[in-house]
């Protein structure tokens, strides 16, 4: 079933964890793609929906139509990946840009891969933006806005992914976006639910079991553990991986054994 994977839990993994564990949990994995890794193929196959980059950071129309095609052979859904138009820097730190100037590139990527999936008669589903943008409009009102008042103007028959527990998710609702609230399998948290700078030793998950650990202790507690030790109180609608994390392709097979099953 694609859309929602149901992963189901060995009986020794039951006995490990001591938790109440129905034998089969609905979870949500996606992931950014389409930005020059060329790991479309090997990853796809373990997703529920993927969100392709479209020119902000990464990406034209060959990059786009290949990530699509794959997409929409592995049943998965697609969403846009736009950004900071800021290709040089891979849309990972703030740009000096109007919001009306921002407004029109974001317009302008989630459009390009809009009618490729157009020509592929495969429905946008959802979009998530990028980088700096993606962590800076998680709380920043005037970012946020920008991105909501797109949606609700251009996109409204589209999700929006949102960080958990973030402002644009609470804004994103107050005017009647359809959110995913996402966590990341790979990253580390900060304290106040921020995620550790990539400039951090610490800032990388390589590890299947202690994703297996963060799914675990979201579904069945309703947190997750900060990299200090906090408990950090979350909602969670879809898991997010990187495809540029090391050996994520591995991980995502040691998920496969630990679940005993596909993702």
């Amino acid at each position: 079933y694609r859309g929602n994977c149901y992963l189901f839990l060995s009986s020794t993994l039951l006995q490990k964890y001591n938790k109440s564990f129905h034998t089969m949990i609905d979870v949500h994995l996606n992931a950014d793609l389409g930005e020059g890794l060329n790991i479309e193929r090997d990853i796809m196959p373990f997703l529920s929906s993927c969100s392709i980059a479209c020119g902000g950071h990464f990406g034209n129309y060959n990059t786009m139509k290949e990530a699509a095609e794959i997409a929409i052979q592995n049943k998965v859904k697609i969403g846009a990946h736009p950004s900071y138009p800021d290709k040089i820097g891979f849309g990972r730190k703030a740009m000096n840009i109007s919001n009306k100037e921002l407004s029109k590139s974001l317009i302008q990527q989630v459009n390009s891969l809009r009618e490729i999936l157009d020509d592929l008669e495969y429905q946008l589903d959802h979009i998530k933006t990028h980088g700096a943008l993606y962590n800076l409009s998680a709380n920043n009102y005037d970012l946020a806005m920008v991105i909501i008042e797109i949606i609700s103007e251009y996109y409204n028959d589209t999700l929006l992914y949102v960080p958990s527990g973030s402002l644009i998710e609470k804004l994103a609702i107050e005017n009647n976006i359809n959110i995913r609230k996402e966590i990341f399998l790979d990253r580390n948290y900060n304290n106040d639910n921020t995620l550790v700078s990539r400039t951090k030793a610490n800032a990388i998950i390589n590890s299947s079991e202690l994703m297996f650990e963060r799914i675990n202790s979201l579904i069945n507690n309703g947190y997750l553990i900060s990299a200090f030790g906090k408990r950090i109180f979350l909602e969670v609608d879809t898991f997010c991986i990187h495809g540029d994390s090391p050996n994520i392709l591995d991980c995502l097979k040691g998920l496969n054994r630990l679940y005993n099953a596909k993702i």
